[in-house]
């Protein structure tokens, strides 16, 4: 007679995990993109062309200036799930569970403030006051729309009304800051989740920190040599 071999019990589904919301600024991307370009243009040519110490100043000058301008144009990036917010900035990585989010707000730059007072600013989500006083002009226009709409339903018909009200769906906002009405609201949402909490981490971005420092000692030490 067999004895029936027992049953491993089944693998249990591993709890989905929600992706990344991804915010980063286009407009400096493609300026970091064309400065990058120019800079690798005349540093590749005075590598090629230039005599003596030029060439190693153009070398010293690569590494000091390619990463610097990523770092400020390319790498800048806001990542937010619902578990945390993970803000890339220049030279800073810093991970906040929303637990952790004291606040948000925006004067002349977008910044989370985290439980225990410090501030971080959003690099990737910048403040264009020439945005907010574009939204203002087309909210001003559109409410004078709609009082127009309104005016004429009131001598032309029921119909005016109802289109000004499906034209209606809330302020016009820039888009900076129509994202952090985004993260505002998912913090709201999550904060208090039991997978929202944890630690606050910050690490420095040494993948940028230490060749632009190299790349300045260098040139500085090439440019005092002449």
């Amino acid at each position: 007679m067999t004895t029936p071999e027992p049953q491993s019990p089944s693998p249990q589904p591993s709890a989905p995990v929600s992706k990344d919301r991804v915010y980063r600024s286009p407009a400096g991307i493609a300026g970091g993109v064309l400065v990058l370009a120019l800079a690798l243009w005349l540093g590749i040519d005075a590598l090629v062309a230039g005599e003596g110490n030029t060439r190693w100043k153009a070398l010293a000058a690569l590494v000091f200036l390619v990463p610097l301008v990523a770092a400020y144009t390319v790498r800048p990036a806001v990542f937010a799930n619902e578990d945390r917010l993970r803000v890339r900035n220049p030279f800073r990585v810093i991970v906040l569970p929303w637990a952790e989010v004291e606040s948000f707000r925006s004067a002349y730059s977008n910044e989370v403030f985290a439980e225990d007072g410090a501030k971080y600013q959003l690099w990737s989500i910048p403040v264009s006051l020439r945005g907010r006083k574009k939204a203002a002009r087309q909210e001003d226009r559109r409410a004078a729309g709609d009082t127009g709409r309104r005016r004429g339903g009131l001598f032309g018909g029921p119909g005016q009304l109802g289109s000004a009200a499906a034209v209606t769906d809330g302020p016009v906002r820039a888009q900076g800051d129509k994202t952090m009405d985004e993260l505002r609201e998912l913090w709201e949402a999550r904060k208090d989740a039991a997978g929202s909490k944890g630690d606050v981490t910050v690490r420095w971005a040494y993948e940028i920190v230490v060749p632009v420092l190299a790349g300045a000692v260098a040139l500085a030490v090439l440019l005092g040599v002449g």
